[in-house]
């Protein structure tokens, strides 16, 4: 493998927040090879560059880094299992998906059944973050794979944070994941009982904008709601996959998270009436009784 400061590195999965981060990783001038489960999603990355692989074991033959950006644990494992036969000893895997907390355990333990060093890396940020570059990055791993990570982080964000052994990453994320969905089911509450009281919501946040009760966020999420703009940065679906996530951490910590339910259930009820590809601001529909 390449002891050059700039990694070969391959990236899988090329979805909504993997295709930015490609784009951004080759703007660094890293070497990119790139796969994705629906190839025609990775093919315009070649016009950027990158190598497109048909394979997940073509695309990480020979790198220094392997990145994973996928939407769910088993697409994950069935991702790397599929990449087996072009794996290294030694390489380093960048695991960028959130899975939870007993995911990313089972996938330290596959790490360690290829010989890999791996690094548990998500990152907090939608979809513009990921485009600017702009991610922050939740490092943890040994250091010496944080090390050789680096150049991708760099490349992909605007802060790393180094939180600790591998799998602090993913409880920093959990943490910061639970706030997400309190202020976006707090927000879609808040503008239904405006509406059940003759309120406009933008009274709401008009109310409380400027002041110590404001927050950008809020004020993202809220007007996406007003306008029903659901352009996705973080969909609906994955959101609700998130928010099982952070209950199912809570639960084994033996800590009450009843806000990460609560919007687990906004946001099903907005999958089954067909919002899962919508942005999570759509959990308003789950709250809104029409």
């Amino acid at each position: 493998m390449s002891t050059e400061t700039r990694p070969t590195v391959a990236l899988l999965g090329t979805g909504t927040m993997g295709l930015p981060m490609a784009r951004n990783l080759l703007r660094a001038g890293l070497p990119l090879r790139v796969w994705n489960r629906t190839l025609d999603k990775a093919r315009p990355l070649a016009d950027d560059g990158a190598t497109v692989a048909e394979t997940p074991a073509a695309a990480v033959d020979g790198a220094d880094v392997v990145v994973t950006m996928l939407d769910a644990i088993d697409a994950v494992r069935e991702t790397i299992a599929a990449a087996a036969p072009g794996l290294d000893r030694g390489q380093v895997w960048v695991q960028t998906s959130t899975v939870g907390v007993e995911g990313t355990h089972g996938l330290a333990e596959l790490a360690e059944e290829f010989g890999l060093r791996f690094v548990d890396a998500p990152v907090l940020g939608t979809l513009k973050p990921a485009q600017d570059g702009t991610l922050v990055v939740l490092a943890s791993g040994t250091d010496d794979a944080l090390d050789v990570a680096t150049p991708v982080f760099d490349a992909i964000g605007s802060r790393t944070m180094r939180v600790g052994r591998a799998g602090a990453g993913t409880r920093v994320k959990l943490v910061a994941n639970s706030w997400v969905l309190a202020v976006t089911a707090a927000t879609a509450e808040a503008f239904a009982l405006a509406e059940g009281l003759d309120v406009d919501p933008r009274t709401f946040l008009e109310s409380v904008s400027g002041g110590p009760l404001d927050l950008p966020y809020l004020q993202v999420k809220g007007q996406a709601m007003l306008d029903g703009a659901y352009a996705p940065s973080f969909s609906v679906r994955n959101a609700l996959k998130d928010a099982r996530l952070v209950g199912a951490a809570a639960d084994g910590a033996g800590v009450r998270n009843g806000i990460a339910a609560v919007a687990a259930e906004h946001l099903d009820r907005a999958d089954q009436a067909g919002h899962g590809d919508d942005d999570m601001a759509a959990l308003y529909k789950g709250v809104k009784q029409d």
